[in-house]
């Protein structure tokens, strides 16, 4: 392991901009699952601003293309809601949307992808920035979970919790192109920023399964924590966060060596995180305590707990460093 002198030089000196802008302070929306709730909290001082109903089992969230909606995916109350992403209030809803679990844009804005976890398959929706079309579904084994795309918006790839299986189908014709196993209980899943390697995390494990996607082979496995779950990148195009709910820790993978380079404690079931623009703060869900870890990351210690409602998730604010 490096040294933490090291490590605090890489951070500053190699990726973190010289020189940010202030960022404008936005509400952190949270999704608390089990009270079919969501939190919103100030940024800066880390106080609620509100909670309100928002649907059956919000699970995940994201931005739309153009960034002037948040969209909820309430998985058992089939809707999708949009939020305003700034302010956290209610724009719409789209009802008779499936058990939207996991929900992705492919890089092309070409399509919207909606992962049914308990119906075991996956909706193909084109989407002309106000209205979605259902295309296709495709029936997969069981409990197709997390999403990543390839740079080029040819392929999605959805990991199977049920049947530990990674597929890849097709975006042109939803066509099932491989399923490959990986490890026990296999959940978040990106693509490398060389467009080279999946990283998937090993929920029954304690690692991230490293695969080669054009040759459908898994290349490495890295040690990680207990619990190995999901992921959200630095902004750097390098380095990404990784959590892992049981053993109580957050992760950093270097993507371009694939190898740990560090690790901070996080109590309560780390499990979505999202990144300040600065690069400066990390925001953890913590499924097990009800609770917002805010971590600053040049020290790697966590340094407020934010109480939330029960079993939060997804987490995002609109004033977040890049996705890669």
């Amino acid at each position: 392991m490096r040294s933490r002198s090291l490590l605090a030089s890489l951070f500053f000196g190699l990726l973190v901009p010289a020189v940010v802008p202030a960022a404008q302070s936005n509400v952190v929306v949270v999704l608390n699952s089990r009270d079919a709730t969501v939190s919103l909290l100030d940024q800066q001082t880390y106080k609620e601003i509100s909670t309100f109903p928002i649907g059956k089992e919000p699970h995940h969230l994201m931005a739309t293309p153009d960034n002037k909606s948040l969209i909820v995916a309430n998985a058992i109350g089939d809707e999708l809601v949009f939020l305003d992403p700034k302010s956290g209030q209610i724009q719409r809803r789209i009802k008779d949307i499936a058990d939207p679990y996991q929900i992705g844009f492919s890089p092309d804005q070409k399509w919207f992808i909606s992962n049914s976890l308990r119906l075991d398959r996956v909706d193909f929706y084109k989407f002309d920035g106000q209205d979605l079309k259902l295309v296709n579904r495709v029936p997969l084994a069981k409990l197709p979970s997390h999403m990543a795309f390839d740079a080029a918006s040819t392929t999605v790839f959805i990991t199977q919790q049920g049947s530990d299986q990674v597929s890849a189908i097709d975006l042109a014709t939803q066509k099932v192109k491989w399923t490959i196993p990986v490890g026990k209980l296999p959940a978040g899943i990106v693509m490398t920023p060389d467009d080279k390697y999946l990283l998937v995390g090993i929920m029954g494990k304690d690692y991230v399964e490293v695969i080669d996607w054009r040759t459908q082979k898994t290349v490495k496995r890295i040690k990680a924590g207990v619990g190995t779950h999901n992921f959200r990148a630095l902004g750097d195009k390098r380095h990404v966060f990784v959590s892992n709910r049981t053993s109580n820790e957050i992760n950093i993978l270097d993507q371009q060596t694939l190898e740990m380079v560090g690790s901070i404690p996080v109590p309560g079931g780390p499990d979505c995180m999202e990144v300040s623009e600065d690069g400066k703060t990390l925001w953890a869900t913590l499924r097990w305590i009800k609770k917002v870890a805010v971590v600053d990351i040049p020290s790697r210690k966590v340094i407020k707990l934010i109480p939330v409602g029960r079993s939060p998730h997804g987490v995002f604010f609109a004033n977040r460093a890049g996705n890669i």
